[in-house]
């Protein structure tokens, strides 16, 4: 586990709208997390909405990235109350929602990720309490340190970011271009001028809000992450294992088949 003083940092450079990297895993091995914190990065996702990663090979993937002294914080499959209380009690810092489109489902996040009497996350005793160890302090410092990111991957959510924004427990939000492309009837066009526009909104309410707007950079250059920071974001996951072994699958083949052809 990571302290509460660690996770409340990572929530103040968030709302802080500071540089804050992530790495992404989406293969269940908490080796694979193991060797990609060693980046330096400040938190690790687990893309369980796009993955077949079981709750058991979650609680180990976090167990890894906090060994290693960085935040873990899954990005649930759905809005699921069951699966949130779950993975907090595994020990997350945290998740990030997919697919935040309304006030309520906001709201319904919120209640899901905090203790009465500021929400309605149950109380039990698991990883995340040091198996009762810990539980006091945990339950004292766990609503003003919980991280929550919220996605936005469609148009109703961007016409509603403001007001899922007047929810303070929220600190973040990724804007997801795929999901949001095809929200606008352009799918896979992630710099058409629609698409920009909607992520510019969502940006700039971030920006009056005070709280961290993130994206995903998938070729990882310095070049490239300068250029989402100047467009406005302040957060980023970087990659993913399936994107680094996808890279070296396809620069493999092309090596693969000239060497086969020159023999």
């Amino acid at each position: 586990m990571i302290s509460s003083d660690q996770r409340a940092d990572l929530k103040r450079r968030l709302r802080g709208r500071q540089r804050v990297f992530g790495g992404w895993t989406s293969i269940g091995h908490a080796q694979i997390t193991e060797a990609l914190v060693r980046s330096g990065v400040d938190f690790m996702g687990i893309d369980i909405e796009h993955s077949t990663i079981s709750l058991e090979q979650s609680q180990r993937i976090i167990a890894a990235s906090q060994a290693a002294g960085a935040a873990c914080l899954p990005r649930i499959a759905s809005h699921n109350e069951e699966a949130v209380k779950r993975l907090l009690d595994s020990g997350a810092d945290g998740i990030i929602a997919p697919m935040v489109s309304t006030p309520d489902e906001a709201e319904s996040l919120v209640a899901w990720c905090r203790y009465p009497p500021a929400g309605r996350r149950s109380f039990g005793v698991a990883r995340a309490q040091g198996y009762g160890l810990d539980f006091d302090d945990y339950v004292a410092a766990w609503n003003d340190t919980a991280v929550l990111i919220i996605q936005i991957e469609s148009l109703q959510g961007v016409d509603n970011i403001d007001a899922m924004l007047a929810h303070e427990a929220v600190d973040g939000v990724m804007v997801g271009p795929y999901d949001l492309s095809g929200s606008l009837g352009v799918p896979g066009q992630l710099d058409h001028p629609s698409v920009k526009e909607a992520a510019g909104k969502v940006i700039a309410a971030c920006e009056r809000a005070g709280r961290g707007c993130g994206t995903h950079v998938v070729d990882t250059t310095e070049a490239n992450m300068e250029a989402a920071f100047a467009a406005g974001y302040t957060f980023m996951a970087l990659s993913s294992d399936v994107f680094l072994l996808g890279g070296w699958a396809s620069e493999m083949r092309g090596v693969i088949d000239k060497v086969r052809t020159d023999g």
